[in-house]
C-alpha cells in the first residue's frame, strides 16, 4: 500500500491551513539543507515527546492513549530515519535552538485542565498539518533520495493531524471552530513574518538574511 496521500487529501489539508508556505521559505530551505535535516530530526523527537506528555497528563482518555501511543512510535521511527539519513550524508546531529513557531502557538493555550487538553490537541493538529504541507512542497525540489523520503512521510503526517483534530472535537464540550481560528490567525502570522534563523517551521528570511545569502 502506498505511503503517500491522494491529491484530494492533500488539498483538504492545505485548505485546513490558513496560508501556504511562502516561496521565500522554500528557497531558504534549499540553501540550508543540512540545517533542514537537523531541525527535522529535532521536530520528530519533540513530536514524540509531546504525544507522551499528553498520555501522562490525560490517563483517563482511552482513545487519546491509543492514538498518542501509535503517534509517538511513528515519530520516533521517523527520527531514527532522519538521523540515519544524516549519518549517510556526513551530517552531524546536534542540538540547535528551537524556532518561535511552537512557542508562539502555545502562548495562546489555556492553563486549566480541560482547556489545556483541547488547546494542546489543536496545536498538535496545526503543527502536523504544516509539517505535512511543507514535506509536500519540498519533495519535488530535493534530490531523489530526500524527495522519496519526504513523500513517504506524507500519509502518516496527514493522519496525525486528523487524529489530533478528531480528538479535540470528541473531548470538547463546545464547537472548536472559533478556538481553532484563533490559533490559525497566530499560525499565519508566524509563517508569513520574517525570521533571522532558518528552521523547519520558521517564517520567511528577513532582509538581512537575504542579503547575507546573496553575498555568499
Amino acid at each position: 500500500m502506498s505511503r503517500t496521500i491522494s491529491a484530494s487529501a492533500l488539498k483538504e489539508l492545505e485548505q485546513f491551513l490558513p496560508c501556504p508556505t511562502p516561496q521565500a521559505w522554500l528557497d531558504w530551505a534549499l540553501q540550508n539543507q543540512q540545517l533542514l535535516l537537523v531541525d527535522h530530526a529535532n521536530c520528530e523527537k519533540k513530536a514524540a515527546s509531546n504525544a507522551m506528555t499528553l498520555m501522562y497528563r490525560h490517563v483517563g482518555h482511552t482513545a487519546l492513549l491509543t492514538k498518542m501511543s501509535r503517534l509517538a512510535r511513528e515519530e520516533l521511527l521517523h527520527f531514527e530515519q532522519v538521523v540515519e539519513l544524516m549519518s549517510q550524508r556526513g551530517i552531524t546531529y546536534e542540538r540547535i535552538g528551537a524556532s518561535r513557531y511552537a512557542a508562539g502557538l502555545r502562548a495562546l493555550m489555556r492553563t486549566d485542565h480541560q482547556g489545556g487538553l483541547i488547546d494542546s490537541l489543536l496545536v498538535g493538529a496545526i503543527v502536523e498539518a504544516r509539517s505535512c504541507e511543507r514535506f509536500s512542497k519540498l519533495a519535488p525540489l530535493l534530490d531523489e533520495e530526500l524527495s522519496k523520503f519526504y513523500q513517504s512521510l506524507l500519509r502518516s503526517e496527514a493522519r496525525h493531524y486528523q487524529d489530533y483534530l478528531a480528538l479535540a472535537r470528541s473531548y470538547s464540550k463546545e464547537d472548536i471552530s472559533a478556538r481553532l481560528q484563533e490559533f490559525m490567525q497566530v499560525e499565519q502570522q508566524l509563517i508569513e513574518s520574517s525570521d533571522t534563523e532558518f528552521r523547519f517551521h520558521s517564517g520567511v528570511p528577513s532582509t538581512s538574511v537575504q542579503v547575507q545569502n546573496a553575498d555568499c
